[in-house]
């Protein structure tokens, strides 16, 4: 009741304005401010002002807006928590796929011996640094960089 009111008076104001601005033979002026005043009783005639007093005004809805609030911000945290490990939901859902495929030796347990010249890297590749990280070895960025010109 009391936005209505308060829409009204605004759009009272606006309608005069508007007379005293056509006065002045500002007619463009006038009618630009015609249409604004309009908008207020507009938005009263077709139900919208109730609706958005409906939600401002009940303790229950803003209740709803905390939730939602929380709930993002719990997202939130536990992204930059997993993030900060360092591990993702993608390499969590391989570790659990290659844990129902069977044992899979763990990537810090060190590689099987094998004695006699088996042990060497073959001919065509070259040795890998014992303390390199799988991320170290950047040929496949250099082919696709070349492939594009680069």
């Amino acid at each position: 009741m009391l936005a209505e009111t308060i829409c009204s008076a605004v759009s009272a104001a606006g309608l005069g304005i508007a007379a005293i601005t056509a006065y002045r033979k500002r007619f463009l002026t006038a009618t630009r401010v015609l249409a604004y005043s309009l908008v207020p009783v507009g938005l009263v005639m077709t139900g919208v002002v109730q609706w958005a007093s409906d939600i401002a005004f009940k303790p229950s809805v803003w209740i709803g807006f905390g939730l939602l609030a929380a709930a993002w911000l719990l997202f939130m945290t536990t992204r930059a928590v997993e993030r900060r490990s360092g591990s993702t939901r993608k390499e969590r859902r391989a570790a659990k796929a290659a844990g129902s495929r069977g044992a899979v030796a763990p990537a810090s347990a060190s590689p099987p011996l094998t004695s006699g010249a088996g042990a060497a890297a073959p001919q065509g590749q070259p040795k890998k640094k014992q303390g390199a990280a799988p991320g170290d070895d950047f040929s496949d960025i250099e082919a696709i960089l070349k492939k594009h010109g680069i």
